[in-house]
């Protein structure tokens, strides 16, 4: 796989901050339980909640996660 290859593909930029946020979402845990379990606070996560969706070009954290579902990223 070549540079231009992976920077098309999106979920090759997603880190593993941003994976395993995206695995509690799906498991049914709260903004705030996420939080919490990734030990940053409420805005940090929005902020990387939405660096996830754009990344992905999604609009909502909901379909982030079925994206990566979809994908047998998660």
């Amino acid at each position: 796989m070549n540079r231009s290859t992976s920077l098309r593909d999106p979920h090759l930029r997603l880190g593993n901050d941003h994976l395993r946020i995206l695995q509690l979402v799906s498991q049914g845990c709260t903004m705030s339980q996420v939080a919490r379990r990734m030990e940053m606070s409420d805005r940090t996560l929005r902020r990387k909640i939405r660096s996830i969706c754009d990344r992905v070009d999604v609009e909502t954290p909901i379909e982030a996660v079925v994206w990566a579902v979809r994908r047998r990223i998660i």
